[in-house]
């Protein structure tokens, strides 16, 4: 197990390129890179990250950080590829697979159609629904256009995007986030109708309670890192 590194500045501030100093140092990322980012608000929230460290660096509360060195690191060098693995998500989007009708699939279509209805006529595409887990292709037209939507975002766009997907199940909840078609919080709520439903018939299992408040935990971050690229 690799050592718990110490904390050995004083002083954090946020240079005039963007990056972040300790004492004057710069940080680099994990490949030894340059940590500098081009938006104020994030570099003074990742300083801040840096400011609040207590006797170690602990990553799990540095997720700005995490998602700047990701970006610069494993984004920027190949964005298409990147991209390209998210949009594989467009294929099997949690917004296309309903359950019978009934009172779950009213709840599905009264959060998920609005979303799906912003994005046939963002995109000039349609989606095929289904009731039932049995996989459904999408129409080829349909997954060229997500794939294209998600290849025109930035490495610093992709960087966030890729959690709030892989969190929420949907790249359509994940694009129409970053586009600003749904807030965080409609999002959020629309990716666990399923899992609110059973809550509401078997009641909530401790830990399983206790996993979706960490995931929730780092969706937020992803989404406060999306707004100070914003700000």
């Amino acid at each position: 197990m690799a050592q718990p590194v110490k904390r050995f500045w004083r002083e954090v501030a946020v240079t005039a390129e963007g990056g972040i100093a300790l004492d004057g140092r710069p940080v680099r990322t994990p490949g030894r890179l340059p940590l500098v980012v081009p938006f104020a608000a994030l570099a003074e929230g990742i300083a801040d990250e840096w400011r609040t460290v207590g006797e170690t660096v602990d990553p799990r509360t540095m997720p700005l950080t995490g998602l700047a060195n990701a970006a610069i690191e494993r984004i920027a060098p190949e964005p298409h590829a990147f991209a390209g693995g998210l949009a594989v998500y467009g294929g099997s989007d949690l917004l296309c697979y309903r359950a019978e009708p009934g009172p779950l699939a009213d709840r599905q279509a009264a959060a998920w159609d609005k979303v799906l209805g912003w994005a046939r006529e963002r995109y000039g595409v349609d989606f095929v629904v289904t009731d039932g887990v049995m996989p459904v292709e999408q129409p080829p037209r349909t997954l060229a256009r997500l794939r294209e939507a998600t290849v025109a975002l930035s490495p610093w766009e992709l960087a966030p995007l890729s959690p709030i997907v892989g969190l929420t199940g949907s790249l359509l909840l994940g694009l129409a986030v970053v586009e600003r078609a749904i807030d965080a919080d409609g999002a959020w709520a629309a990716a666990h109708v399923d899992e609110d439903w059973q809550i509401e018939q078997w009641g909530e299992d401790v830990l399983a309670a206790e996993t979706r408040a960490a995931r929730a935990g780092e969706y937020h971050a992803a989404i406060r890192f999306l707004d100070l690229i914003r700000a």
